[in-house]
């Protein structure tokens, strides 16, 4: 009895010890088999591209590879649902961007709560939106626009890719902080959005660098202004909408999130290894091509950022009063 009970303590003694250092051998081994990368949007897009230029990066340096699944669906909740719901191990990650945050208030009813149920791994980039015009129009300039709209009330339209993308509310953005009106005409996507831009359909779109800027640079499309808080590097003589509107600011961005309660060692790890990649030559040439700035950080930091851009987009759907359908 006596040897028994001897072994038990002894076992329970063991277990202590392994849970204790379990996450930082989890660390030092991970990962020891493939790594599932969950976008949920369709491939081809920057989005897709972004997490396989990254993807490619971890799987030569760990030596393992990091598997790119397209799970797209409304909007991202049905990959962001997956990665939720996965076992918190490492082996399942999602690329977040901004349409997470602004998902978390636009849908009334989800599944999850992204800031909850997301952990922020590490930051990747930003992308600069651009307020979009057809040369023909009479304005030229973000004042001139906003002059023009004021004195024609009701009479301008607003393209986007559809309800509740970035492009959308980044125009409402714009309404509400000049008080200007414009018609919402939501698309099945940029090219439909910028094609019947260009055919003088619509007056007015917000959309990515990524989309758009050879239609500037043809001269096809005017760009007012970006959203960035800096001028884009590769459109260096577009004023940012902050010199005219201070404090406006709306970016595209993408960056790398895991199921709550994955171990700190494993999320330090990768953030150290994804920093890695943002800093090697080859790969900010491929996100440089994109229109895209790196943004590396620390986890904490990018958690404060999904953080205020949450909050932020809640207020400008709330003010919108756009709704899911």
């Amino acid at each position: 009895m006596n040897l028994a009970r001897r072994h038990f303590l002894q076992l329970g003694a063991a277990a202590i010890v392994l849970s204790a250092v379990s996450p930082t051998a989890w660390a030092q081994s991970y990962p020891t088999r493939p790594v599932r990368w969950i976008v949920g949007y369709p491939p081809g897009g920057a989005t897709d591209i972004t997490a396989r230029l990254i993807g490619q990066w971890l799987s030569e340096r760990f030596g393992q590879p990091f598997v790119i699944e397209n799970r797209a669906g409304a909007s991202g909740n049905i990959g962001t649902e997956l990665v939720a719901k996965a076992a918190p191990d490492g082996y399942t990650l999602l690329l977040v961007n901004a349409g997470n945050t602004i998902n978390e208030t636009f849908y009334e009813k989800l599944n999850f709560a992204f800031l909850r149920d997301i952990t922020a791994v590490a930051s990747i980039v930003r992308v600069p939106l651009m307020m979009l015009t057809n040369p023909s129009t009479p304005f030229k300039t973000v004042p001139e626009f906003i002059a023009y709209a004021k004195s024609n009330p009701g009479k301008l339209n607003m393209a986007s890719p559809g309800i509740g993308t970035p492009h959308h509310v980044a125009g409402e953005l714009f309404k509400m902080m000049t008080n200007v009106e414009m018609i919402h005409v939501p698309y099945r996507g940029s090219t439909p959005a910028l094609t019947d831009l260009i055919g003088g359909q619509v007056h007015v779109a917000f959309d990515t660098t990524t989309a758009a800027i050879e239609y500037v640079r043809s001269g096809k499309l005017r760009a007012l202004a970006v959203t960035t808080a800096q001028r884009s590097e590769a459109l260096p003589d577009v004023p940012t909408m902050a010199d005219f509107i201070p404090g406006y600011e709306a970016t595209g961005w993408y960056g790398v999130g895991a199921p709550k309660s994955t171990p700190a060692a494993i999320i330090d790890k990768l953030n150290r290894e994804i920093n890695a990649a943002l800093a090697d030559g080859s790969v900010r040439a491929h996100l440089d091509a994109l229109g895209a700035t790196v943004v590396a950080g620390s986890p904490a930091e990018f958690s404060k950022f999904m953080t205020e851009e949450t909050e932020k987009w809640a207020k400008v759907v709330k003010f919108s009063g756009m709704k899911a359908h």
